[in-house]
């Protein structure tokens, strides 16, 4: 499939060269973008910033463990991370693949809040279990992220310190990926909540070795105190990171619906009730994480387009029309 762009974007750059590149998020100023990154002589990912054309790319994490989901606090001068560190230097141990395509969810991630530089100031959220998934609404500062600090795999929010932690989803399954919209009124997010005693059984035996498998996930978006939740996707695949455009009105997101088994995805944009459905990407490969720039001109993405190697992913910036 040719790299087109039907309608949405234009002047796509490519900021990063090489590695494996993902979750790049724009700073609340749009002058800078923070990501995590498995480059050079690191084992694992680790959480970089670099500024918005891509220059003056460096690491802030320590360096040790595993880290993933780095976010700007509303206040430009802080970010937040999960990390394994304080479980051990070593990177832990790959998901094991041999029970199908599912993804790790490390109990030893912790939620931390540092500053630019990336020194550690204080753990955010380190109940026992997985804690990651974080992101944060540039209007109130809250924040939502993933936590399975009841037990399952659930949405909770929490205020920029750290304190009044509330749990907001209940359903039984996988719930992350989680952001506010714009004008901090409503929650967006990924699930996968089986439904019949077999998958409920899978999911389970998967969660008890600290595993999930994200290959069948729908959208959904609950008021955000979590009431009122709606199934806004329908179609069986694996549909995830999804994010508001500025003004609220659509929902821009990642899915493989035209290749539902596959490893192929693309963007999509669709009204927050599902309706109005339209491929914005056509790649032809793994395309993901889009998050608009604060002022709606841009989007920054990651992608295996024009890769050189197998596992390869870049940041990209693009215009928005």
């Amino acid at each position: 499939m040719s790299a087109q762009t039907p309608g949405h974007l234009s002047g796509i750059k490519q900021l990063t060269l090489g590695g494996e590149n993902a979750e790049a998020y724009w700073s609340p100023d749009g002058k800078q973008i923070i990501f995590q990154s498995t480059r050079d002589k690191l084992a694992c990912d680790q959480i970089f910033i670099m500024n918005a054309d891509g220059s003056n790319q460096h690491m802030v994490s320590t360096g040790k463990g595993r880290t993933t989901c780095g976010y700007f606090l509303a206040d430009n001068k802080h970010i937040l991370f999960s990390s394994t560190h304080e479980s051990g230097d070593a990177c832990p141990p790959p998901a094991d693949r041999s029970k199908g395509y599912v993804w790790a969810v490390y109990p030893s991630y912790k939620i931390y809040l540092a500053t630019l530089d990336g020194k550690i100031l204080k753990t955010l959220a380190g109940a026992p279990g997985y804690n990651a998934e974080a992101t944060v609404n540039r209007k109130t500062g809250k924040i939502v992220y993933t936590s399975m600090q009841s037990g399952d795999l659930d949405l909770w929010t929490m205020n920029p310190d750290g304190s009044d932690k509330k749990q907001i989803t209940k359903s039984e399954g996988y719930d992350g990926g989680p952001v506010f919209s714009p004008d901090s009124k409503m929650v967006l997010w990924r699930g996968n909540h089986p439904a019949t005693p077999e998958t409920q059984k899978q999911y389970h035996d998967l969660l008890r070795e600290n595993l999930t498998s994200p290959m069948k996930m729908e959208l959904f978006v609950a008021d955000a105190n979590g009431k009122n939740t709606r199934q806004i996707t329908q179609n069986g695949c694996a549909n995830f990171a999804p994010t508001f455009t500025p003004d609220g009105k659509k929902i821009l997101f990642s899915s493989n619906k035209h290749d539902c088994d596959g490893r192929k995805f693309e963007l999509y944009l669709m009204n927050p009730d599902g309706t109005g459905l339209e491929q914005v990407t056509a790649f032809g490969g793994f395309t993901a994480f889009p998050e608009f720039s604060p002022d709606g001109k841009k989007i920054v993405f990651a992608s295996d387009k024009d890769a050189k190697s197998r596992y390869e992913f870049n940041i990209f910036t693009a215009d928005w029309k």
